[in-house]
């Protein structure tokens, strides 16, 4: 799996790159320091504002550092030309949120009009759309005119364009943002069929963790124009070292639930609570059950969840012991203190009357 870190010439190479729109006012852009590797797959999430948009931009030559320097394939990009900057464009392909379609032309006139503005003859265009349209698997719509097109269809469209110049980098600005979740699956697979099958180096635009989880092979986190983390994606899962990361991770995979919901759990479910991570690392798992059954203790899972990262398993679960109460105290003993491992304090009267009025002016709205 490719890896942003590793030594070579970069697909991509962000050094010290500051961006200010205007003279006043916090930069988009604040020291980014970022290598992106040949083959590889990387997500660049954040908040709204954090200046992902404007890192892709700077890709393309679309926009220009205010400091710094961006390098393509080990080229420096500083002072291009703007005839440079074109030929640098044919590279590289850009899939758009709203797809960008030309309505007046048909789905093969809008993924050949790039071919076109670059002198491609005619006959090499009408090879190269036909090759394309079946690629993506739209070759029966070569007809039809975006009206005619559902969202994930004139996304397809926007992925052959993008590839008509065979780029070696591709972007994909929020690609998937205007889709359903059947359709943002089936967009997910064909960016990844691109990346192993092209071995196209995709960028991927978005505030969707499931996005990142679902396809990259590695993240960048950006918050308020400055890199946060940057990692492979099951590092920076399992192990975030800013809070905008861990504000991300917890909307797309289960951890360790917040005091209301351990509150909630138990007044639902008496008895003690504890979340066992689960990992695919060398650290030996904790087995609950095992110390459950010696104690003669009952494990009972009653929240969380496991996902897919990268092909690893990751997630936790919190399970429920009940049981004689020096048998509980004993499985958590066999637990405590074990990496990840979080054993609930019980909640006090006041918390669990709480949750209760919580429940019942819910329930009467």
């Amino acid at each position: 799996m490719p890896d942003g870190s590793t030594a070579g010439t970069a697909a991509v190479e962000f050094v010290g790159i500051g961006k200010q729109f205007g003279r006043s006012g916090r930069p988009a852009l604040d020291g980014i320091d970022l290598r992106i590797a040949p083959g590889e797959i990387v997500g660049i999430i954040g908040p709204s504002g954090a200046g992902k948009s404007t890192l892709a931009r700077l890709i393309n030559g679309l926009e220009s550092p205010t400091s710094g320097h961006v390098a393509i394939d080990g080229k420096d990009q500083s002072g291009a030309s703007e005839k440079e900057l074109n030929k640098l464009r044919t590279g590289i392909g850009m899939i758009f949120q709203q797809f960008n379609l030309f309505n007046s032309r048909t789905v093969a006139g809008n993924v050949a009009f790039g071919l076109k503005v670059t002198g491609v003859s005619k006959a090499d265009r009408q090879k190269r759309v036909t090759e394309l349209l079946e690629f993506v698997g739209i070759a029966d719509k070569a007809d039809s005119r975006p009206a005619a097109l559902s969202g994930g269809q004139k996304q397809r469209v926007g992925i052959a364009r993008a590839l008509a110049t065979s780029p070696s980098i591709l972007i994909a600005d929020e690609a998937t943002s205007a889709l359903d979740p059947e359709t943002t699956a089936e967009t997910l697979r064909l960016l990844r069929r691109i990346n192993e099958e092209l071995g196209t180096t995709i960028v991927v635009i978005t505030h969707e963790m499931d996005v990142i989880r679902e396809i990259c092979h590695s993240v960048a986190v950006l918050d308020k124009g400055t890199l946060v983390d940057r990692g492979g994606v099951y590092e920076v899962f399992s192990e975030p070292t800013s809070e905008v990361t861990s504000g991300l991770i917890k909307y797309a995979v289960a951890g360790v639930p917040e005091r209301p919901v351990v509150v909630e759990l138990n007044r639902r479910h008496p008895g003690r609570l504890v979340t066992i991570p689960v990992r695919d690392d060398p650290t030996p798992q904790v087995d609950i059950t095992a110390a459950a059954a010696r104690n003669h203790v009952s494990a009972t899972v009653i929240h969380g969840g496991i996902a897919e990262l990268a092909g690893r398993p990751f997630g936790a679960l919190t399970f429920l012991l009940s049981g004689a109460e020096d048998g509980v105290a004993a499985v958590l003993d066999a637990v405590a203190g074990r990496p990840g491992v979080v054993v609930h304090e019980e909640p006090t009267d006041a918390e669990l009357a709480d949750g209760a009025d919580l429940t019942e002016a819910e329930g009467a709205r």
